[in-house]
């Protein structure tokens, strides 16, 4: 009994003074640097048909761990043609909102319904019409606006340090290279306060 005793007064004392992490309170800001692939997996041999994305974010968090989201990205996709590939370069600004709708009670888990309106510039080719065989693009480059949906989760891996993941359907219009582009990729963010 008295080892019980000397054990739990110890333990009390010891956690005396302790608090759990605070994570995503209000007027908390993060940034986050985030890449991926978008519209398949890559691979060797279907490179012809995958793309990337890089991306930088600040977060704003809000009451119940929801954030407010602005960022830009830069998406680059290839289309073939014949024995080579035809790159189609995105720039974007993002501004948008995310619903946290799951965590776990330690607040290290968190996952996120998100929202966003996206606008930016696309160009076909970095700008050349005329191919390496003489063929004429008729894809022209032009500003693009639309919107994303997103999914992505959260783990922190210290208080000031979380590692995402994501997954989003961005649907745009104004350019000619079709409208919807699936992502996928992975991020690390940065609590700055």
């Amino acid at each position: 009994m008295k080892r019980f005793l000397f054990f739990l007064i110890a333990s009390l004392a010891l956690s005396v003074g302790q608090a759990d992490a605070q994570r995503c309170l209000p007027k908390m800001r993060g940034i986050e640097l985030r890449g991926g692939m978008a519209d398949g997996f890559y691979s060797h041999a279907d490179r012809n048909d995958a793309g990337y994305y890089i991306g930088a974010a600040l977060s704003t968090y809000t009451k119940g761990g929801d954030k407010w989201v602005f960022g830009g990205e830069y998406l680059q996709r290839y289309n073939p043609y014949k024995e080579t590939r035809i790159p189609t370069a995105q720039f974007t600004a993002e501004g948008g909102f995310y619903y946290n709708f799951l965590s776990d009670a330690r607040k290290i888990f968190f996952f996120y319904l998100g929202g966003s309106v996206l606008a930016g510039y696309e160009t076909v080719n970095w700008g050349d019409k005329t191919l390496f065989d003489g063929s004429y693009l008729t894809s022209k480059d032009a500003f693009i606006y639309g919107g994303a949906v997103s999914l992505e989760m959260e783990v922190y891996l210290a208080d000031r340090i979380a590692l995402t993941v994501n997954v989003r359907e961005r649907c745009l219009w104004g350019g000619s290279t079709g409208h919807f582009h699936t992502q996928y990729g992975i991020g690390i963010k940065f609590i700055i306060n």
